[in-house]
């Protein structure tokens, strides 16, 4: 009768949970450890799912290959 049962919709809740704490962690590493505190502040501040997140750390990997580079 429903499209998502209880039980899918708390599976798909603890999935997307466990998704953000995994990016979330990482790139708070970062962030602390590169001595950003604008994205340390906004990761700890806005929760998008991962998103965010994910943006810091592919902008972080690109800055650091152009300073490779350079």
């Amino acid at each position: 009768m429903y499209l998502f049962s209880a039980n899918k919709i708390h599976l798909i809740l603890i999935i997307l949970i466990v998704w953000d704490m995994v990016w979330r962690s990482i790139a708070l590493w970062k962030s602390a450890r590169n001595k950003h505190l604008a994205w340390f502040i906004c990761l700890i501040i806005f929760n998008t799912i991962g998103v965010l997140p994910i943006i810091y750390i592919l902008i972080d990997r690109y800055k650091k290959k152009e300073e490779e580079i350079a």
